[in-house]
């Protein structure tokens, strides 16, 4: 993740890795940041320098094509500009189903050079900031002012749009070599995210300094990852109070009333969910860690990736308790992971009743459409068919059908 987010992207049109998975970090990065990569191919020294298609759809890689596949490939990205440049036609509209019901829809992003993507897809705000990826970027620990500067041009930029700051997500397939973290056997179930925020507090405290003091300049959010009990939300409050007071103490201007949210992407946060909605002033569902946890499945494991999948009717019973658990405390819940830009996923998160997703940015026109395309009598429909399924190939199956289906018909 870290060579990633350095990358230039005016002069990178697409990466190819020889291990790791679809669901890892980097590859989701990528998606982030509209590259085009693909993961665990197969690769030798002797395709350097040669002339190669990388097929992002498909997932294949074409080294030395002949005239015909060139044109073949030529003409499907003439009709995907031609689309996206159909879908140009949604700027400005508000997101909402057919039937009227309106949606928050949001973009993730890395960094603040992303911001810019965010903006002239027409996105509503930021549902994920990965702010992971500023000290990814560097060679010791950002500084308060660093990343103060950093917080305070994106909301600058994002002007009164929602920005949801994650704090510090470390750990897992994210190492960052001045932090001196231990080598674990199961870095996943180690020590990362919040883990590692509440064992430095030094570390946190900084952060959370930055990110108040920048919230004086825009409408900011802070969102914590991998909550996994009530215990953690607390400490945190505590010591966001003891920086507030100390901001109060120097007179230095913050939003007094910023939220503070949880995201719920482990078992442990769901089946706590009713408790957790009354600490949290929101929730962000990650599908991304929340399916890996619940189906036991590394998500960088290549050995195990056929069993990955967010239409687990595990995890759409997680999604669905979720939601419910939100909103009997009355507070918004979105999500922020892959499955949020998946459109076989919609009718389902509408369904259930999703308020905020949040996509990829080249994702957000796509979404905007797909979900104005649905009544929310038609998604309640096919929803109530597929949590009446077991296997998951039989719910992807039938989603897959349904939406190719209502495709086919306009609808």
């Amino acid at each position: 993740p870290s060579e990633t987010v350095q990358m230039d992207k005016s002069r990178v049109l697409a990466f190819v890795t020889r291990k790791g998975s679809s669901n890892s970090h980097t590859a989701i990065l990528a998606r982030t940041m509209n590259i085009p990569a693909l993961i665990n191919i197969e690769y030798d020294d002797s395709m350097d320098g040669k002339m190669a298609i990388v097929d992002g759809k498909s997932g294949s890689l074409i080294v030395e094509p002949d005239a015909d596949t060139l044109k073949k490939y030529q003409d499907q990205k003439d009709e995907e500009l031609h689309q996206r440049a159909m879908l140009k036609e949604l700027k400005g509209k508000t997101t909402e189903t057919k039937s009227g019901h309106k949606i928050h829809l949001y973009a993730n992003i890395g960094s603040t050079g992303d911001v810019a993507s965010v903006l002239a897809n027409d996105a509503e705000g930021i549902g994920l900031f990965r702010s992971e990826f500023i000290y990814l970027e560097k060679e010791n620990y950002p500084t308060e002012e660093e990343q103060f500067e950093v917080y305070k041009r994106a909301a600058v930029i994002c002007k009164n749009k929602v920005l949801t700051i994650r704090t510090l997500d470390i750990g897992g397939d994210k190492d960052i070599p001045y932090m001196g973290l231990t080598k674990e056997s199961n870095p996943f179930l180690g020590y990362r995210a919040i883990r590692f925020c509440l064992g430095r507090i030094d570390v946190f405290t900084t952060q959370l300094r930055a990110i108040l003091r920048a919230s004086a300049y825009g409408n900011i959010r802070i969102m914590l990852p991998l909550i996994t009990g009530v215990s953690e939300v607390r400490s945190v409050r505590t010591i966001l109070q003891n920086v507030m007071r100390e901001l109060d103490s120097k007179e230095i201007p913050y939003d007094k009333d910023i939220l503070l949210g949880v995201m719920i992407e482990t078992p442990a946060a769901c089946m706590l969910a009713d408790i957790l909605a009354k600490e949290a002033d929101f929730f962000s569902i990650g599908t991304n860690d929340l399916t890996q946890y619940t189906i036991a499945v590394d998500r960088g494991n290549e050995n195990v990736a056929y069993l990955y999948s967010a239409f687990h009717p595990a995890v759409l019973r997680s999604v669905k308790r979720i939601i419910e658990c939100a909103k009997r405390e009355n507070i918004e819940v979105g999500m922020c992971g892959e499955a949020a830009g998946n459109p076989a996923m919609i009718p389902l998160l509408l369904a259930f009743g999703l308020d905020e997703f949040s996509v990829t940015a080249s994702k957000v026109l796509e979404t905007r459409k797909n979900i104005a395309s649905w009544t929310m009598k038609e998604a309640a429909a096919v929803t109530d068919t597929v949590m009446g399924m077991s296997p998951e190939k039989e719910v992807s199956a039938y989603l897959s059908d349904y939406i190719a289906t209502k495709m086919s018909n306009g609808k």
